[in-house]
């Protein structure tokens, strides 16, 4: 998610950004705390909660996450087996700590997700739970839900099981400790095993997820700064272990996917391929900002190319999400959906590793384990598939909304020092012509900036693919707009965004 999870330096300069930011969650009525009943509820599960008897404690699990996390939903212990791979993946127990039909049962579907904004966290569950009894810390022993992946010497999955033990996850790793640790070869040695099998399974996977025509959106830590009397944008590009930590629960996800349809029951993650439109506009901006998709490459394999520590490429990382449209949820139950695939993954794929953060997690962890065991789904679980997809749904569109306003936010404060200033641009799309305009509303198309790397709305009828030189006349960070009108008529030699 592009700038809901950036930070902002603050300082007397920044405060009209800085209180924009914060406003973001009385605007769209984000929650503010948890009720009396479903806190008293918390409290006394986890006052008698029992930890599963299958002890894995022995395992030297560790936690790989950005260092200030708190919501450790998942910790990974590695090794060999042969000339391939077993991964043990522990997921944090949170079907245990909620009651089916309880008060925090329905405040968790009620949020659906945790949603973030600058320097703000919603969470899905209270703190005691999702950074306390619940979150995988080092030395202290957690429930949790273990899957147990072996995979051949390519890294492609040969088997899978998952149920609920008791892991003791021995380091809180953050990622850059963890690729400094991994760089310098002095990583400890209770789990060297570990990172180095990381970085030997990840590029492993990241082989195979490039075979089979997959993608990944892995965009990186940013952070708003206000240096010499303007508004900067600074970023932290992607380590390695990021991606191959991605890596591991990507190939999770895919295991829960295969244990459910096997099964004939249980909720997959699902998106259609992108569409012609959207791939159209898509490649029209990579050319606007100099990065050219050809059609004989796909777009997982294009993605792979971008150097997200290149504004320009970070934003075609951002806009890359317009062939990510349409992915929702199917449940099934007796049936297989003739619709399994994610597009992006290029494969099944099912939402189960982030069950602190995400609802559908919980129901999908719990359905996995009694498949594997063979045992009956639990009737709470089932009962849930047919309404988790309108919830998901619901709570989706609110991050969405949330990021989409935080981006453009961020876009004005960047753009605020630049008024009356020239811009080159690429027209991605014209007006609207399907009548949601009023008839006495100014036409608007939409364009990339191209310095600085920002999509914003032009007025006039604009072609398509064109280049263009605009003005900007506002940049309003309070009602996150700018405004920008052509700066003369486009020249005849003006050239297309296909001749650039």
């Amino acid at each position: 998610m592009p700038y809901s999870h950036i930070g902002v330096r603050r300082s007397a300069a920044q405060q009209s950004l800085a209180q924009a930011l914060a406003a973001l969650g009385d605007e769209f009525k984000l929650p503010d705390g948890f009720a009396p009943d479903v806190l008293a509820e918390v409290d006394a599960v986890i006052a008698g909660h029992e930890l599963p008897a299958p002890d894995l404690t022995a395992l030297p699990f560790i936690t790989i996450d950005p260092p200030t996390s708190q919501d450790l939903d998942q910790a990974m212990h590695l090794e060999r087996s042969g000339d391939g791979y077993v991964v043990h993946y522990a997921i944090a127990d949170v079907p245990s700590f909620v009651p089916a039909g309880g008060p925090l049962d329905a405040e968790t579907r009620r949020r659906g997700q945790t949603i973030y904004t600058p320097g703000q966290r919603i969470p899905l569950h209270p703190v005691p739970l999702s950074e306390g009894a619940a979150s995988l810390f080092a030395d202290d022993p957690r429930s949790a839900y273990v899957w147990e992946i072996h995979l051949a010497a390519d890294g492609s999955q040969v088997s899978c099981t998952v149920r609920r033990a008791t892991v003791q996850s021995i380091a809180k790793l953050g990622y850059e400790e963890a690729q400094g640790m991994y760089d310098a070869g002095n990583t400890p040695a209770a789990y060297a095993g570990t990172l180095a099998l990381l970085a030997e399974i990840g590029t492993k996977r990241i082989e195979l997820e490039r075979a089979r025509g997959g993608a990944s959106l892995n965009v990186p830590a940013q952070e708003v700064e206000f240096v010499d009397g303007r508004y900067v944008l600074d970023f932290r590009p992607n380590l390695p272990i990021e991606d191959w930590n991605a890596q591991i629960s990507l190939l999770t996800g895919m295991a829960a996917a295969q244990v459910m349809l096997e099964g004939k029951v249980g909720i997959l993650r699902t998106m259609p391929a992108p569409d012609d439109e959207a791939v159209a506009a898509y490649r029209r901006q990579t050319v606007a900002l100099g990065r050219p998709w050809t059609t004989d490459v796909d777009y997982g394999e294009y993605l792979r190319t971008l150097d997200t520590a290149d504004p320009k490429h970070l934003a075609l990382m951002h806009a890359a999400t317009t062939l990510f449209r349409g992915a929702g949820y199917t449940p099934f139950n007796g049936v297989v959906p003739d619709q399994v695939l994610q597009a992006a993954v290029a494969a099944p794929y099912a939402h189960t590793t982030a069950p602190l953060r995400r609802l559908v997690d919980r129901f999908v962890l719990a359905i996995c384990a009694a498949l594997c065991a063979e045992e009956e789904v639990p009737a709470w679980a089932i009962a849930a598939l047919e309404e988790l997809p309108d919830i998901m749904a619901a709570s989706n569109q609110l991050a969405n909304k949330v990021d989409r306003a935080a981006i453009d936010t961020v876009e004005a404060a960047l753009l605020s020092h630049q008024l009356g200033g020239e811009f080159d641009a690429v027209v991605l799309s014209g007006p609207k012509k399907n009548g949601h305009n009023s008839k006495n509303a100014a036409a608007r198309s939409f364009i990339q900036i191209m310095v600085p790397a920002v999509t914003a709305y032009c007025e006039g009828d604009l072609e398509p693919g064109t280049v263009v030189r605009v003005k900007l006349t506002a940049a309003d960070i309070a009602k996150r707009t700018v405004t920008f009108v052509p700066s003369s008529p486009a020249a005849a030699n003006s050239p297309s965004a296909a001749d650039m």
